[in-house]
């Protein structure tokens, strides 16, 4: 399935959480991204960072957590999102400090915790790569429902990974709470987490 393809099933997927937890109707919601709380997914996400120190959700209990699935080579999504992201961060000034930007790689072949360590702080330094083994990497993404699928290149390492592109946000008691499809601007995101921040 393409890229394009895989962007409208996740559009239609927050549409679908959307109507089954928003009661109140999208005109009341505060938020931008979709409204996901009590959605049964996510999970603790058991990975390591780019310095082999073990890391989980749990870790980040107290702060908003923004998580995006990707990878290095992406060519478009990814880092389209994460300069999105960088961007919000700057629009929330001091309570830039009190949210966590985490990228989990979908190609743990490739971005080894060294390359991710390198890649994903130059989008600002507070932004953690996480990575996991080929099991880890695939309990954390049917845990949030992400989909990735390697399409062959030229050759053997030019491959490219078809991935879900939304992005998740977790609030400050670690409960799932929205789901950010691609394209959300910078400004809405800060938004978002200026609610969470504040709730």
């Amino acid at each position: 399935m393409t890229r394009r393809r895989w962007i409208s099933a996740a559009l239609a997927l927050g549409a679908a959480f959307a109507s089954g937890c928003d009661k109140l109707g999208p005109s009341r919601s505060p938020f931008f991204g979709v409204d996901v709380t009590g959605a049964k997914m996510g999970g603790e996400l058991r990975l390591k960072d780019s310095t082999g120190k073990d890391r989980a959700l749990a870790d980040f209990r107290g702060k908003v957590v923004a998580l995006f699935f990707g990878y290095t080579h992406c060519p478009d999504v990814c880092p389209t999102t994460l300069a999105d992201m960088a961007k919000a961060m700057k629009l929330l000034e001091s309570d830039a400090r009190r949210v966590q930007v985490l990228f989990v790689t979908v190609d743990p072949k490739r971005d080894t915790p060294e390359l991710l360590g390198q890649y994903v702080p130059a989008f600002d330094p507070s932004f953690l790569g996480l990575w996991g083994d080929a099991g880890a990497t695939t309990k954390a993404t049917k845990d949030f429902n992400i989909y990735f699928q390697e399409r062959a290149g030229k050759d053997a390492g030019s491959y490219t990974v078809d991935h879900t592109a939304q992005s998740f946000v977790i609030d400050k008691e670690g409960r799932l709470r929205l789901v950010w499809p691609y394209g959300i601007e910078p400004a809405q995101m800060a938004g978002d987490l200026k609610v969470l921040l504040n709730s």
